[in-house]
């Protein structure tokens, strides 16, 4: 398809569109639009074919970046060898806020305890896949593609969104809050709004551009493609100016702490009570900040504080606006660490880790079989649980897609985690 240069102005409707749409904060990562035409224009006529039973329900997932060590999160106190072999970093079981026999969370997640024991909060052992990769970028790439060692362009949010809600580029289905476009929610059909802090998240757009928007509109009646591409672009304006009123005009008496996820959450909060259309949010912490190699104990118990003040606010501010009960939470890290400490006071990179799935709807307490400190794969834990069936778990049982198996590439079991 040829689009004319706009007389006059010296800005083409392929280079508007292109930089429209990358100004309005969907930049990092998001494929160009106009490659894209076709197929969003296709899906579009399969609009309504998809399954989806339950509307209503939304699903954040919160990833810990740079390798949460998930033994002193969820610290085994009865086993004997760790304690073993972390010396100095093992959390004492005195410390430790006990949640089952043998079982208790570092003293720093007290956000978590009343979760959990609200029967909010389910903990998933020895998370993790065959063959496992030590390296960051490899092994995230896995857990947000959901294929290890597959190639899968997209991710497993994306190709949610695109087999499980009308295929529709406009419907904002996918919120993605942080600097750049992450590989989960990249989409075939779908565009994520991305988007840091919302005061700054807006496209108005030069006079030539807006000429350019406007342009479009007369040669759109006629043409499909050029209707898709105007509206997307409208969208994009639309979207960034209904994201800042929201979170401009939201203000709640919760305390979501500090740092960490706290703004994020709000975020998502601020977006939810505004009746949002997004189905699929997805936060994340900022550069490796759980990559403890030195030093572990004081930066990984005030990331733990962090993430678990700001994830029961959200929870509190959610039962306060009334939401509670269409939110499900999923949390994960790219990979654990080793078993043993190391010499510098931290910990390297492992393999299995728990996950952690929270809300109203979740039959609370420990699932899986945590994996064994003496029985190792080159001084890392055997992995025990695949991470794609807690993927499923939240796809089918929460999501109410009962076909994961075209979405995960392989058949996964869900646990149950749902009542």
């Amino acid at each position: 398809m040829i689009i004319r240069h706009l007389t006059g102005c010296g800005c083409s409707r392929r280079d508007f569109l292109r930089k429209g749409l990358y100004g309005v904060g969907v930049a990092a990562g998001l494929p160009v639009l106009l490659e894209r035409t076709t197929a969003a224009l296709t899906a579009q006529a399969l609009a309504g074919t998809s399954i989806e039973a339950h509307r209503e329900r939304i699903l954040v997932v919160v990833e810990l970046s740079g390798g949460n060590d998930g033994l002193n999160t969820v610290v085994p106190t009865g086993d004997d060898e760790y304690y073993r072999v972390r010396p100095n970093l093992g959390i004492p079981a005195t410390t430790a806020i006990p949640i089952a026999d043998g079982f208790g969370f570092h003293p720093s997640l007290v956000g978590f305890e009343r979760l959990y024991k609200d029967g909010l909060m389910g903990v998933v052992h020895g998370c993790g896949y065959d063959n496992p990769s030590l390296s960051h970028f490899s092994s995230m790439g896995y857990w947000h593609t959901g294929v290890p060692n597959g190639g899968e362009p997209l991710g497993w949010l994306g190709r949610v969104a695109d087999g499980v809600y009308d295929h529709d580029a406009q419907g904002n289905i996918i919120v993605n809050i942080g600097t750049r476009q992450s590989l989960a929610v990249r989409a075939r059909n779908h565009q994520p709004l991305v988007f840091n802090d919302p005061r700054s998240f807006r496209r108005v757009g030069s006079d030539t551009e807006k000429q350019a928007i406007e342009g479009l509109r007369p040669a759109s009646l006629d043409n499909p493609a050029l209707e898709f591409l105007a509206a997307t672009a409208t969208n994009a304006v639309e979207s960034s100016q209904f994201v800042r009123e929201a979170a401009a005009g939201y203000s709640t008496p919760v305390d979501y702490g500090i740092g960490g996820l706290s703004p994020q959450l709000r975020r998502v909060a601020a977006l939810i009570n505004a009746e949002m259309p997004t189905r699929l949010y997805y936060v994340s912490y900022q550069g490796n900040s759980f990559d403890t190699h030195v030093h572990q104990a004081d930066p990984h118990a005030r990331l733990l504080a962090y993430t678990a003040d700001a994830v029961r606010g959200f929870v509190e501010d959610l039962k306060r606006i009334g939401r509670a009960s269409d939110v499900a939470i999923m949390m994960f890290t790219e990979f654990g660490r080793r078993v043993e400490e190391n010499a510098s006071l931290g910990t390297d990179h492992g393999t299995a880790t728990p996950m952690f799935v929270i809300g109203a709807g979740v039959k609370g307490g420990l699932y899986g079989r945590h994996p064994s400190l003496t029985d190792l794969d080159d001084g890392n834990l055997k992995m025990t649980t695949d991470f794609r069936r807690v993927y499923a778990t939240m796809i089918d049982e929460w999501l109410g897609f009962s076909d994961t198996k075209s979405i995960l590439k392989g058949s996964f079991e869900p646990l149950g985690l749902f009542a």
